[in-house]
């Protein structure tokens, strides 16, 4: 068989829905029916194959997204199951980065929720073709047409249904097979695994004829000779139906949609049936861009592509790290040519050289030792030294790099510190590893306050990455939420004169200076001025008057926060030719500093965060009311289609657990980016708050 036969029965695939929509349940059933698994693992019972992680199991979600392959109809399908939760979406970033098709799984009772839409946001960006699973039709209040409607007044997309349900809730038999007009009906006892085909039931054949009709219309209209044959006969073969919905499936001129009950074991083989039919095989579809040169503004649509090639030169894009108790491992999804354990790669994004030591197939935390990887495959490689989520691996003599992926910002951050001081050192290094495979997570240290400050997605993710770190690495770690960063300004001119005079037997210390203290505009600094004329005080010890205040602003007047933002002219000052040396000038200033800055009308300064939401229309009045209450200042608000963007001035202290708040107040279908803008003075009750705490 040729590599590109070989390619053509390949299909790497994601399982994606909101959570608690049955992504990891339909897994289960399709490593069942596929026969990877001998025995269904259930989410409730803890024993999933792809939920391995002892906090998945325990939480009954999904944290990682896992790998699993499987083999239907001679087919090879590789599997990734992503997870639900909004504080993991870089799980569902990095996957659809890499994969040619996704299956969308939605509730049969609540239609499309809000991270449906955000998947499906990020399957647009990356152009990822679709099938609809529409999933749990045994629920009490399950409504395959409701759920359908949500599809188009959601997601805005044309969705063509290629089946629909026979019963509903606890009646839930079958399904009616709109492409082939047959009636699936299940078998009670057996696990779902047989099922009869038969004839529609006659209730149902005036409403099939009709959902028929529609499919053909929408799907015939892709392919002028299909539409021709279809005029001329009436009808189409069940071959040039399917033909033609895999190509309106690939070009994202329709979405078809399947539907059953993964938990009931109905309509699992022929969602898989659907996948080899309607989703892509690698080389169905383009291939990757090459990433543009950085720092280069470009239309990303004229950068060349690189196509799935099984024997051009070896290139691959790095998607997702774990470390575990074998090692790192590295996931890499290959695009071109060959690659075969011992060989040497360069990593083209930083330009040095990988040696691959083994490669492995994985299911899930198991894992298949292979000899060698091809266009089209999806494996797991060890030994790669320095190779980072989102880094290209190619052969040295074609040197691309394949298009970068984009990551979310971070939004909320905590403080950690060992409870041991011999732990530190374990501390930073675990959490250096847990950082490298996930790039939503960041980790700095605050110049100021010493702290290490970790910053990720929501509370749920960075309480998840605390038990690893105690789990996994053995390190418990105290958690608090970071300080916030003040600063301390003046308000008014003062001129303050100081006299440092020391005698205690020897040689003394003199030095008088006469300094103004001036408030400047924001972000202005410290300014210094020199005014001395006469030598009222000698050249020599002006630096060192300029040094003493400025090492004295470091801990402001006030409660003892980095003063900035002022000017101070010397003017004036005495001398003594014996007793005066720049150390006694350098104490005057500190002292000058400390009695006049008080007299300046001193103030705490906070910073000021630029925020941006974006929130569906219906919540604005929530999301706008609840920044008032946080101090904010709307700046403005734009509406783009039914979302509205509000952006406003809102003091960082305040936006600390904001995004579960957000979350909340808009059922999780708003999001948020922040950034620092500017200082200003905090209210007088916050000032006394915080001059009493650190008194």
């Amino acid at each position: 068989m040729s590599a590109q036969s070989e390619l053509s029965k390949i299909r790497n695939i994601g399982i994606t829905a909101h959570i608690d929509a049955g992504k990891t349940t339909t897994t289960e059933r399709i490593l069942y029916y596929t026969g990877v698994s001998h025995k269904i693992g259930e989410v409730h019972d803890g024993n999933t194959t792809t939920d391995y992680m002892d906090q998945e199991r325990e939480r009954g979600i999904t944290i990682t997204s896992a790998a699993v392959t499987c083999e239907w109809k001679d087919h090879r399908i590789n599997i990734i199951d992503t997870p639900g939760h909004i504080d993991f979406n870089i799980e569902v970033n990095r996957s659809l980065r890499v994969l040619d098709g996704a299956v969308f799984v939605i509730e049969g009772v609540a239609g499309v929720q809000p991270q449906s839409e955000t998947n499906w946001r990020l399957a647009d960006r990356y152009n990822v073709p679709r099938v609809i699973y529409i999933n749990k039709l045994d629920r009490t209040g399950a409504n395959f047409d409701y759920a359908f409607s949500t599809l188009k007044e959601k997601l805005d997309i044309i969705a063509i249904p290629l089946q629909f349900p026979i019963g509903a809730e606890e009646n839930l038999q079958g399904i009616v097979d709109l492409v082939e007009m047959k009636a699936l009906i299940w078998e009670g006892d057996e696990l779902g695994a047989k099922f009869n085909v038969v004839e529609i039931p006659e209730e149902l054949k005036e409403k099939a004829a009709e959902w028929r009709q529609n499919l053909l219309d929408t799907a015939l209209a892709v392919d002028n000779s299909a539409m021709e044959e279809y005029f001329e006969n009436g009808d189409v073969s069940v071959e040039v139906l399917k033909k033609c919905i895999k190509k309106g499936t690939i070009s994202g001129e329709f979405r078809p949609v399947v539907c059953g009950s993964s938990f009931k074991n109905k309509g699992v083989q022929p969602l898989l049936d659907a996948i080899i039919d309607y989703l892509p095989a690698p080389d169905d579809v383009e291939g990757i861009r090459i990433a543009p040169p950085e720092d280069e503004e470009v239309d990303e649509n004229t950068l060349p592509i690189i196509p799935v090639d099984p024997d051009g030169k070896f290139a691959g894009l790095a998607f997702k790290i774990i470390n575990d108790k074998y090692g790192s491992l590295t996931f890499v999804r290959v695009y071109r040519g060959v690659l075969r354990s011992g060989d040497t790669v360069l990593n083209t994004t930083h330009g040095h050289k990988e040696r691959i030591g083994r490669i492995f197939q994985m299911h899930a935390d198991k894992r298949l030792e292979l000899k060698e990887v091809h266009a089209g495959d999806i494996a797991a490689f060890v030994g790669l030294k320095d190779t980072k989520t989102g880094d290209t691996l190619a052969d040295g003599s074609d040197p691309v790099i394949l298009e970068r992926m984009q990551f979310p910002v971070p939004v909320i951050d905590i403080s950690v510190e060992p409870k041991t001081k011999e732990a530190v050192e374990k501390m930073t290094l675990a959490l250096q590893k847990l950082a490298a495979e996930d790039p939503s997570l960041q980790l700095k240290t605050d110049q100021e306050t010493g702290q290490t400050i970790l910053s990720g997605m929501g509370e749920l993710h960075l309480d998840i990455i605390i038990d690893r770190l105690r789990r996994e690495y053995g390190v418990d770690a105290n958690i608090g939420a970071p300080q916030v960063a003040y600063r301390e300004t003046i308000t008014q001119p003062h001129t303050e004169i100081y006299t440092h005079k020391k005698q205690s037997g020897g040689a003394g210390q003199y030095a008088e200076v006469k300094i103004i203290f001036e408030p400047t505009e924001r972000n202005e600094g410290i300014i210094f001025e020199n005014k001395i004329v006469g030598g009222s005080v000698p050249r020599e010890y002006i630096p060192a008057v300029d040094k003493g205040i400025r090492n004295q602003a470091s801990s402001g007047v006030l409660a003892g926060f980095p003063t900035v933002d002022f000017k101070f002219t010397l003017v004036d000052g005495k001398y003594h030719d014996v007793d005066s040396s720049a150390l006694a000038f350098e104490i005057a200033g500190k002292a000058c500093f400390r009695e006049g800055m008080k007299k300046a009308g001193p103030v705490i300064l906070e910073p000021i965060m630029d925020v941006e939401i974006t929130t569906p229309n219906d919540h604005v009045g929530d999301v706008v009311g609840d920044l008032n209450r946080r101090r904010g200042m709307i700046q403005n608000q734009e509406t783009a289609g039914s979302t509205v963007m509000v952006r406003a001035y809102v003091p960082l202290k305040e936006m600390f657990g904001y995004i579960s708040d957000l979350r909340s107040m808009t059922k999780g279908r708003a999001s948020f980016t922040m950034q620092f803008h500017h200082y200003d003075p905090v209210p007088r009750n916050v000032a006394d708050d915080i001059i009493s705490q650190s008194a």
